[in-house]
């Protein structure tokens, strides 16, 4: 990422430049800001890069983006916001699905799920939470699952990573309440994209454009949760009551 003069208009980094939900959040704030892709490899962005220069972003920069390397968070963060100003809306879409049958038998598989999917999520929103805290605004959207509200059998590894990002999410947007600084938690159900490649949809799916959609009109209502679609809401509490024998013979 080259050296650049701070431009007008908001800041939008996305952290995992290739998500597709990622993208999709970054394509509907593209107009009139400057978006920040980071990414493990930042020079395969190129075409992630036409498509909001496309959608009208004053410009669009790449950085360096390691999500398993927690030391390198607080860098990565300072080095953006010394280059393109304080950042506007900060949207953490990184995360693996990892194979949940290589996980019952391959404990550092089973830990490698869990460290990107919430012990990396809750380093980067700590930091990212202190540098707008102190910038004293901005917005912050990650993505929690209907996997993590009530963990099942057929995903326990990933669903409990989940669970525990979406217990984090919710006591640090309490204690941003009043400082400024806005946490949007996004719950999604089941996702038809690239993560999801080779499996059957669950029911009341959807894609990465719909998550997106539902996630920035959220943010501008400044929602604390959302969830996509919105009848999810109504079968977790379904999930929360059903008894555990019966939960536990679900098929996935």
């Amino acid at each position: 990422m080259q050296d650049t003069a701070h431009t007008d208009g908001p800041v939008v980094v996305v952290f995992g430049g290739r998500s597709e939900i990622g993208l999709e959040v970054a394509r509907r704030l593209a107009r009139g800001a400057t978006v920040v892709l980071a990414a493990r490899r930042p020079d395969d962005l190129g075409e992630q890069i036409a498509v909001l220069e496309q959608d009208g972003a004053v410009a669009v920069h790449t950085v360096s983006f390691d999500a398993d390397d927690l030391a390198s968070h607080r860098g990565v963060v300072d080095t953006i916001v010394a280059r393109h100003g304080a950042i506007g809306t900060a949207v953490v879409a990184f995360g693996i699905l990892g194979d949940q049958a290589r996980a019952e038998k391959d404990a550092a598989h089973a830990a490698a799920i869990a460290h990107t999917d919430y012990v990396a999520q809750v380093s980067l929103l700590t930091v990212l939470a202190d540098t707008m805290r102190a910038a004293g605004a901005g917005n912050l959207i990650a993505f929690s699952s209907v996997a993590g509200v009530r963990v099942r059998r057929a995903n326990y590894v990933y669903g409990s990573a989940k669970a525990g990002l979406d217990g984090f999410c919710s006591g640090l947007a309490d204690a941003l309440h009043g400082s400024g600084v806005h946490l949007l938690l996004v719950r999604p159900g089941f996702v038809v994209g690239r993560m999801t490649q080779g499996m059957t949809p669950a029911p009341l799916s959807s894609t990465p454009a719909q998550v997106a959609e539902a996630t920035v009109a959220a943010l501008r209502r400044q929602r604390s949760v959302v969830w996509v679609p919105g009848s999810l809401a109504v079968l977790a509490f379904a999930f929360r009551a059903m008894p555990r024998w019966m939960w536990r013979r679900l098929p996935r």
